[in-house]
């Protein structure tokens, strides 16, 4: 599900959770668990990969559609902890976006505090209006925050997902870099962020998120709480039963 590997300084985290990466509640808590305890490890810096043409195709729908209202219940607080768990992660974290970071696998990518994708890797943006979710609020904070306001409406409601040089001009990704060079490109972008003084670059991290701290602490509740009851409603569930139907047609 997860390959640990140290290089140096930096841990490397590689999802290897089936062939999309897909977001369950196994691999959600997974990821989660491997950043609480890389929190007391010897690493001073995270990346985060995935395999082959894929970073995370996102929430797995499928087994969402399958599950029903029951299953959702319990996915949505496993996911909420993921994201809150990675976006706020003590030390440097650095996405080497190697494919097709889409949904909730761009979310995924935007906790990071650098982002860098392989040239042609794949596509990257949030589907999730398309699909029939709204955000939940962790996920919601996190692309704002990484999202700059001149371009954050059109990353959200339009569902695009954009190949990596548009995202760079989005400001999705930071950097765009040939694919046999992303993983060296990454592990140099950790290093650097590692030889930062860690008490120091931990506390202004927390600040430059303040803001998404700040909205969760005073709207997070309420939203989860709607966006619960969206995604679990009956007509919510059949929306997204037909949008897997009709998707994975095309596969």
């Amino acid at each position: 599900m997860i390959e640990l590997t140290q290089q140096g300084d930096v841990a490397v985290l590689k999802l290897v959770h089936g062939k999309a990466n897909a977001l369950d509640i196994e691999l959600c808590e997974a990821i989660a668990a491997r950043f609480k305890q890389l929190e007391s490890s010897s690493a001073r810096a995270v990346v985060l990969t995935g395999q082959g043409k894929m970073f995370s195709a996102g929430v797995d729908l499928p087994r969402l559609a399958a599950g029903g209202a029951d299953y959702v219940r319990k996915f949505l607080p496993a996911l909420h902890k993921l994201y809150e768990t990675v976006f706020h992660h003590p030390k440097p974290v650095v996405a080497a976006i190697n494919g097709h970071a889409i949904a909730g696998g761009c979310v995924l990518a935007c906790c990071a505090d650098r982002r860098i994708a392989a040239r042609d890797g794949g596509r990257i943006g949030v589907t999730e209006l398309l699909v029939g979710v709204p955000f939940p609020a962790m996920a919601f904070e996190v692309m704002r925050f990484a999202t700059p306001p001149a371009f954050f409406p059109e990353v959200i409601l339009s569902g695009a997902t954009y190949p990596p040089e548009v995202a760079l001009a989005r400001r999705l990704i930071d950097e765009m870099v040939e694919p046999d060079a992303l993983m060296a490109r990454a592990l140099a972008a950790a290093q650097t962020l590692a030889a930062l003084p860690p008490k120091t670059f931990a506390m202004t991290k927390r600040q430059i998120r303040q803001s998404a701290s700040d909205g969760m602490a005073k709207d997070g509740t309420r939203v989860d709480a709607e966006a619960e009851r969206i995604w679990t409603a009956p007509e919510t569930l059949d929306h997204i039963r037909d949008y897997v139907s009709r998707t994975f047609k095309k596969g």
